[in-house]
């Protein structure tokens, strides 16, 4: 199996599940398109992401691929990235301060059957409402530098933790990966003969 992320946080989510993968990633545009709606825009980046690394998985005669991008978006503030350094992610965690946010991932999952492939794609979203944080709370997060690389400028599964009121969906995918939904659509891509779970939990 092939993660076609470079995002720790994936990685830990499938190892800590019992999967055994190799980590291949291609750096990819991430612009969003004109008109798109972020669940569409983290599908299609994640089916690029997979696509790019199908040459990778036939040279080592693997045959799935899971690949996926996560976005922070409201309706009101539209999309969230990564922020493009400190006094970013003091400005996204203003305005997420006291308000509540989704988080969409997308997930495309790829399964090379000999010269062909056979691709599925969907995303999950889940609700996040932060308690409302004076500037010297915020200033101190953003002064610890984990709000650097995330999505939305924070970790829920780091310090991040303490700015989150309350979630409403799976945790897994605020992290960066929908390990419940994921496997359940494995199992759907192998036509249910194929039971992921079973066979991590069997080592």
């Amino acid at each position: 199996m092939i993660l076609a992320s470079q995002s720790p946080r994936r990685k830990e989510i499938l190892e800590h599940a019992g999967f055994s993968f190799t980590v291949h990633a291609a750096e990819i545009d991430e612009t969003p398109l004109d008109h798109e709606t972020p669940p569409q825009m983290v599908e299609r980046l994640a089916r690029i992401k997979g696509h790019a690394s199908v040459p990778f998985a036939r040279k080592l005669g693997d045959e799935l691929i899971i690949a996926a991008d996560t976005i922070v978006w409201t309706p009101e503030l539209g999309m969230l990235g990564k922020p493009s350094d400190a006094q970013d992610a003091l400005r996204m965690l203003t305005l997420l301060s006291g308000r509540t946010h989704f988080v969409t991932s997308g997930v495309c999952v790829i399964r090379i059957e000999g010269a062909s492939t056979r691709e599925h794609t969907f995303h999950e979203t889940t609700e996040v409402s932060f308690h409302a944080l004076d500037d010297a709370w915020l200033r101190a997060y953003v002064a610890s530098g984990e709000p650097l690389d995330k999505a939305g400028a924070y970790a829920i599964q780091g310090q991040g933790a303490v700015l989150v009121k309350s979630i409403r969906g799976d945790y897994d995918n605020v992290v960066g990966l929908p390990l419940s939904r994921l496997v359940r659509e494995l199992n759907a891509v192998y036509d249910g003969t194929h039971d992921f779970v079973l066979d991590a939990l069997g080592g």
